[in-house]
């Protein structure tokens, strides 16, 4: 029976863990800094929304509509002279015609000062894609990475309580076998 406390705890601890845990393409969370990888290269990923979210960065789902500030820092020199193109397209389940889906786009240029910075106005809620594409001159590297706009920057709250719950539950459970062991014994 004691097992199966544990095992309860472990799923929850795992829950717990796998939340944090999200595929978003070539986008992540590291040392507190958004990086998108393009091939060997990446770039730190920053966004704002300064008329919701004041100073508050993101850099995963954009939390609100509305007005939507951009900066794309290369981390790597080596991507100074290469061109760098964005383009933020409509999730529809295919990319085969990109332009149809495109709702915003950079075309190619070099960023010599090594930052790319953009704002976009999103009207509505949606699933999106962007598209980061560097070119040198013999390479082409993509990044996608999947996002979402208007989640209202939706808190794991309700699912952390949940597993604080479940544990909590499990560890009353075996503390109650120990002490009617206890007393029988």
């Amino acid at each position: 029976m004691k097992s199966i406390y544990k095992s309860m705890l472990l799923v929850a601890l795992g829950m717990m863990y796998s939340m944090q845990l999200s595929a978003h393409g070539g986008l992540s969370l590291a040392e507190d800094m958004c990086k998108l990888t393009i091939g060997p290269y990446t770039m730190h990923f920053t966004g704002y929304q300064p008329e919701s979210t004041q100073e508050q960065e993101f850099c995963e789902d954009i939390p609100m509509t509305g007005r939507t500030v951009v900066a794309l820092d290369y981390i790597n020199e080596e991507l100074r002279p290469m061109t760098t193109e964005v383009r933020i397209i409509r999730d529809t389940g295919s990319e085969e015609n990109p332009d149809a889906a495109t709702i915003f786009h950079i075309p190619p240029k070099v960023y010599s000062n090594g930052s790319v910075t953009f704002e976009h106005t999103f009207p509505e809620p949606g699933k999106f894609v962007g598209l980061v594409t560097v070119r040198g001159d013999k390479e082409e590297y993509v990044s996608r990475f999947p996002f979402a706009v208007g989640t209202g920057g939706k808190s794991n709250l309700p699912y952390i309580i949940g597993v604080i719950l479940l544990a909590v539950a499990a560890a009353f459970f075996l503390m109650r076998g120990k002490k009617n062991k206890a007393a029988t014994a």
